[in-house]
């Protein structure tokens, strides 16, 4: 496709820059395997410019981000490898040949209810996007509660019941190591159980496995387990040695780390973490900038009511072959990719698409990336109510909120967006976006809160009202 003009007051250089989209080969399937050993784990936290950690295997991408070409081969301790060696022996083979693992997917309690005991140590949510519009699933070991006062089979159904949602669309992974002690970790029969219960359909998907603050000895866990591990699983895990690497992936401010992981990334790197927008997010606006400003700014620079590049992406989705691909929403485009389309929609220019993924992954990231969500920060309290509204209160109090409470702008802009939809829902026999897939994918991308981060208990609401927004757009938007 040949790139065209816009046509705003002023024009600014492009500036590309892009991440490397082909994650570091390290650790495996079992990242976080460790046998039962009487020791605390947490005494080997260490820096990534420890001693025991040769300079040879880091490596720094394109994004900052600090990965490890390899495990950890120096590691100092002869014992802990001698003890894992052994059990590994002992117990690999019977491990993966039984069935014994905690049934899924059955219960006595339905709907969530059954899971109250779980959710209160808040150990897994779910956080909004990433940089390449990702959803985020983040796993914090610090609030494993001691194995003795919880129960590991619900807690197996529960990660099935979070993921369930998400696995259907790219997502990404953050796992939080500090803090998990011989106290609180579960056992390795456990994990291996885990592993087994968590099919295809769960690994496909996941993109990404961010392993952050990784202790030496789960270094040499990889290399002792290497006989086992699946090489495409071990090329989505990357390590992350500090927090202000991990803010190029995702805001830290967003991910709700608990104050003992910070205090523990201020000891190992002796600074406090970066907790604003990725530096990428903090260059200087120009006159014809679309991403990270208002839509009050994109209509005084571009005289519009419909920003250019949300205009440009739903009209080449909306060709017959784009909108009939199926999953046209929940795969996730290259990294460097959406970097650059982003910089030549910042110059002013519509950028070239490839392939119908490039468009949507630039949609998403243009809702994102808006200074203010499209359904305004007001509206975010009144939106995540709407499961306390009866069903003959909903079509009434969502009309008032779109048709009364959204500015002029915000609404042109949400009625096109939401009318384009409605057209990919009517292909949705090919291309598997119906109302329920289209929600899960943009809800968080319309609201969020200025004041807390996004979590499941928002996420849930939220998603059911942009559901409810999508299957009622005609009664809502009076088309």
């Amino acid at each position: 496709m040949e790139s065209h003009k816009f046509s705003p007051s002023k024009s600014g250089p492009v500036s590309v820059t892009g991440d490397n989209d082909e994650p570091y080969p390290s650790l495996s399937d079992y990242h976080d395997y460790e046998p039962n050993l009487e020791f605390d784990d947490s005494e080997l936290h260490q820096s990534p410019n420890s001693g025991s950690i040769s300079a040879d295997f880091i490596h720094i991408e394109a994004n900052g981000m600090m990965t490890m070409a390899s495990p950890v081969a120096d590691f100092t301790d002869d014992n802990y490898e001698e003890e894992l060696a052994e059990a590994c022996e002992e117990n690999f083979d019977s491990l993966f040949t039984t069935s014994s693992y905690p049934e899924v997917g059955v219960s006595d309690v339905n709907g969530p209810e059954q899971f109250a005991d779980i959710e209160r140590y808040s150990i897994v949510d779910v956080k909004g996007d990433d940089i390449v519009g990702r959803k985020v699933i983040v796993v914090y070991a610090y609030r494993l509660p001691p194995v003795s006062e919880i129960d590991h089979g619900l807690l197996l159904n529960y990660l099935k019941y979070t993921l369930e949602s998400y696995v259907k669309q790219d997502y990404s992974l953050i796992y939080f190591h500090y803090g998990l002690t011989s106290k609180n970790k579960p056992s390795f029969t456990w994990l291996v159980q885990a592993y087994k219960a968590f099919d295809r359909n769960y690994k496909k998907n996941l993109k990404a496995l961010y392993l952050v603050h990784p202790t030496g000895f789960l270094k040499l866990v990889s290399q002792v387990l290497r006989p086992f591990i699946s090489a495409k699983f071990g090329k989505k895990l990357n390590y992350i040695h500090n927090l202000k690497d991990l803010n190029n992936i995702v805001q830290i401010s967003k991910l709700d780390i608990p104050i003992e992981v910070i205090e523990h990334d201020k000891k190992l790197n002796g600074s406090s973490p970066v907790l604003s927008a990725p530096d990428n997010q903090l260059d200087p606006v120009i006159p014809t900038q679309q991403f990270g400003v208002t839509l009050q700014f994109i209509r005084d620079n571009y005289s519009v009511s419909i920003p250019p590049i949300v205009r440009h992406c739903v009209e080449y989705l909306d060709q017959p072959d784009a909108l009939e691909t199926e999953g046209i929403f929940r795969r996730s485009a290259s990294v460097m990719k959406v970097q650059a389309l982003k910089e030549q929609a910042n110059a002013g220019k519509a950028p070239p698409f490839d392939t119908p993924h490039e468009a949507a992954s630039l949609l998403k990231k243009f809702l994102r990336d808006l200074k203010e969500p499209l359904l305004t920060y007001e509206l975010y309290d009144e939106i995540i109510q709407f499961q306390n509204w009866s069903k003959e209160e909903q079509l009434r109090n969502v009309s008032i909120l779109v048709m009364e409470k959204l500015p002029e702008d915000n609404y042109k802009t949400l009625k096109y967006i939401i009318g384009f939809l409605s057209r990919v829902m009517e292909r949705s026999d090919l291309n598997k976006m119906n109302a329920q897939n289209l929600a899960v994918v943009f809800g968080p991308n319309l609201v969020w809160s200025e004041l807390v981060s996004m979590s499941l208990a928002a996420i849930g609401p939220i998603n059911m009202f942009t559901q409810f927004l999508l299957q009622h757009h005609n009664e809502i938007f009076m088309i």
